[in-house]
């Protein structure tokens, strides 16, 4: 069996997808997108691609290795989630071809379903509750929000209070059954993480995410020594180097995101580097339904799994929700806040190649908003 041929789809809202061809007529797809940088991937994807066009798609270790460590320049997040989309495919070819789900050929599930979280927000405290409630009642028992939105470099103490008031209502709201999962979305500093964690301990969230941006990821472990919550991150980490000296800081939970760490094959060996470190694996995942067909796979197959990010609810400027491009939404069902093993052969899911079609044929050019402080300097999204 030989590749043959590749497409890229932009779709709406924001992702991009892959699909890659055989002469024996078996197709995969992938997810290679890095979100308001599509173009850049799509870039890197046509040039990875002339390696790739004429080669055994089944080979696909020694294909990552290639691809990976061929260039002299590597990594970055433009081509591992190249890299990423193309390993996600491969595995679908893969499996495919052997009539196996991925995570029978990862060496068989170690859980029947996957324990999901859905994101909640709202302006004030009672629409959070709102919105957390009303989740919650369609069986959800995880949820996240973002904690605030932009912050100075040293919020001020009723910026603080108003931060740690919005989780204690919500907490008071959803009682202690409820998981709650504070996402810093990397918009605080080293001090200012330190000044809120001790104050959010009693309300015991499940992790708090991001807390510092990846750039002083040398800080985490004065983090993880200073409080007992536990710490995640990763989403912005593209390999398992990236993650090497990370995992060593005393984080709880590592995120890669199976659309910018080097993919299926890539984030099997970060889950297993962590396991060494007594870290689990929630993988990041604002995104498709190829992205969370491939989470689900490497879920599915890891021993060190706390639960997974998906998209649904999540508006990013309009566009097609995430089951609009397969043909059997059922395969995303949520019963009890969790998702039931996939069953079906590679990633599990069948893309609506009519519906991909039709929405690239739009396109999009999703960037990341652009936020600034009152005094007019820029702000971390």
């Amino acid at each position: 069996m030989k590749i043959v041929g590749y497409e890229t789809f932009l779709v709406a809202p924001r992702w991009q997808f892959l699909r890659i061809d055989t002469d024996e007529g078996i197709s995969g797809w992938g997810e290679p997108i890095v979100e308001g940088r599509a173009e850049a991937v799509q870039g890197a994807i046509t040039a990875l691609m002339e390696y790739l066009v004429g080669t055994d798609p089944l080979r696909i270790e020694d294909h990552w290795q290639t691809l990976a460590k061929g260039g002299f320049y590597r990594g970055g997040p433009v081509l591992s989630s190249a890299l990423a989309g193309i390993d996600q495919a491969l595995w679908d070819i893969k499996g495919r071809y052997h009539e196996a789900p991925v995570h029978e050929l990862l060496g068989g599930p170690v859980r029947d379903r996957v324990r999901m979280y859905t994101w909640v927000g709202g302006a004030d405290p009672a629409k959070l509750v709102d919105d957390a409630l009303a989740k919650i009642a369609s069986g959800f028992t995880a949820i996240k929000l973002n904690i605030a939105e932009t912050l100075p470099p040293v919020p001020s103490a009723a910026q603080v209070r108003a931060m740690v008031h919005r989780v204690e209502t919500l907490r008071t709201a959803v009682g202690d059954e409820i998981d709650i999962a504070l996402d810093f979305h990397g918009r605080f500093s080293s001090a200012a993480t330190r000044r809120i964690l001790p104050l959010l301990e009693p309300l015991l969230p499940l992790f708090v995410e991001e807390p510092v941006l990846p750039d002083f990821a040398r800080d985490l472990r004065r983090i993880t020594e200073a409080t007992s919550i536990p710490i995640a991150t990763g989403e912005r980490l593209y390999s398992r180097w990236d993650f090497r000296d990370v995992l060593s800081t005393g984080i709880a939970v590592a995120q890669p995101d199976l659309s910018h760490a080097g993919g299926i094959s890539e984030v099997r060996r970060i889950a297993a580097m962590a396991e060494a470190y007594d870290v689990v694996i929630a993988p990041h995942c604002p995104l498709g339904p190829i992205a969370l067909a491939a989470s689900l796979q490497i879920d599915l197959a890891t021993p060190n799994f706390l639960i997974q990010e998906q998209s649904l609810g999540i508006e990013y400027g309009g566009g097609s929700a995430l089951l609009d491009y397969v043909t059997d939404p059922q395969v995303f069902a949520f019963v009890d806040g969790h998702i039931d093993r996939l069953a079906g052969p590679g990633l599990g899911i069948d893309i609506n190649e009519d519906a991909v079609r039709t929405a690239a044929t739009k396109g999009h050019t999703w960037r990341s908003p652009l936020q600034r402080h009152p005094d007019n300097s820029f702000a971390e999204w």
